[in-house]
């Protein structure tokens, strides 16, 4: 949750102390890095080499505060092409080693001049190699970031922290969603119309199936059955999107399963369709962030390095096929670093999902695949 108060977040101060306040009490001090002010959310990390505009404007980093792995961010600085969204959602950035000097021929402004500008907080020049292993050690928790005036009142800075929401039982999707309808064109002729609910999508995933001849229209995320099916999609997509899924309303769902209406979800859309199914989802410690997560595809045996950002999991069995109120189910994909189940699919319908982001705008793009698997499910619905 950030609470930055523009009045004293409306500058770069990049000399400005800054200090790092865990729920656990252990601290960290740096220096201004953006906005100066304060900040709440909670702490994670994006274990990402590359990529730190798409993660910025991603959605379902809405009231996270990211910590990049990666010693050096801001290298390529920021440009008017990469972004996700409207915005910049997470709520504070954590950097160890932020570039001086952006180099790149898109570059049209330094990551820190952006980040002042959407009034984003953050800290640069604390261990965030040791950051990241607390969090490893300890789990995800409540962060503040303060600087500037924020600073004055130190002695209350963790009780102030401990005042902020936790992740959990959060029900954040309708904060990012948007709030009217709109389509994305197909790319050639248009094959297929896909009705995709809007949890907190990013902006390269209706485009990804539109360059497959895909017409999305883009839902809120409070569409209803009658505005899904309004449209006469000939399949539904569930976006990713932050928050806990145990908060959300499965009604849409569970009535296009009943349809056998083709589906396919991703990330907080997998955790949706688990739930449905009758899975249970939970937290993980850390949840896994970044760009080179190894997954298996259980349906051909291929190993995939994919990209994820997801905090909560389905809880599936890995060694057996699942009776569902819609048929059987079974774990499609799996997480090769922890058996985290990262894929679902239906044998009796053509249903399926998987935990992370095939859309990968910063790669890797060994999941493309799965548009297509969509796709197929369509034509053979069709045929």
């Amino acid at each position: 949750m950030t609470t930055s108060n523009p009045g004293h977040a409306s500058k770069r101060q990049g000399t400005s102390p800054a200090v790092l306040v865990l729920e656990d009490g252990r601290t960290f001090r740096g220096r201004a890095y953006g906005a100066v002010g304060e900040t709440f959310g909670e702490a994670v990390f994006n274990t990402g080499m590359t990529g730190y505009q798409e993660t910025l404007t991603d959605p379902s980093y809405h009231r996270q505060v990211v910590v990049m792995t990666a010693p050096h961010i801001g290298n390529t600085g920021v440009n008017d092409e990469d972004d996700e969204s409207r915005k910049i959602w997470v709520a504070g950035f954590v950097v160890r080693d932020p570039a001086r000097v952006p180099s790149n021929w898109r570059s049209r402004r330094s990551l820190d001049e952006e980040l002042v500008k959407q009034g984003i907080v953050g800290i640069s020049g604390i261990d965030t190699r040791a950051l990241t292993r607390h969090l490893r050690e300890r789990g995800a928790m409540r962060v503040g970031i303060f600087s500037g005036e924020a600073l004055a009142g130190d002695a209350t800075l963790l009780a102030r922290v401990m005042e902020a929401p936790e992740m959990k039982g959060a029900d954040l999707s309708a904060e990012v969603a948007t709030t009217e309808a709109y389509v994305v064109e197909a790319i050639g002729k248009k094959k297929f119309t896909v009705a995709a609910l809007d949890l907190g999508i990013k902006g390269m995933t209706p485009h990804r199936m539109a360059e497959r001849g895909i017409e999305v229209h883009v839902l809120p995320a409070t569409a209803t059955v009658e505005d899904v099916y309004a449209v006469n999609p000939d399949g539904v997509f569930l976006s990713n999107g932050p928050g806990d899924p145990a908060t959300a309303d499965l009604t849409v769902i569970k009535d296009v399963l009943e349809r056998r209406t083709p589906l396919f979800g991703i990330c907080f859309g997998n955790q949706l369709l688990g739930r449905a199914l009758g899975f249970g989802t939970y937290k993980l410690k850390y949840g896994h962030r970044g760009i080179n997560q190894p997954v298996q595809d259980r349906t051909t045996g291929k190993v995939e390095v994919t990209a994820h950002n997801h905090g909560f999991a389905v809880e599936a069995p890995l060694d057996k096929v699942s009776d569902t109120p819609y048929g059987r189910a079974e774990v499609s994909h799996v997480c090769l670093n922890d058996n985290v189940v990262e894929g679902l699919q239906l044998l009796d319908q053509p249903a399926f999902s998987v935990q992370y982001h095939p859309e990968a705008a910063a790669g890797p793009h060994d999941a493309a695949y799965l548009f297509d698997r969509f796709v197929s499910l369509m034509e053979g619905q069709r045929a």
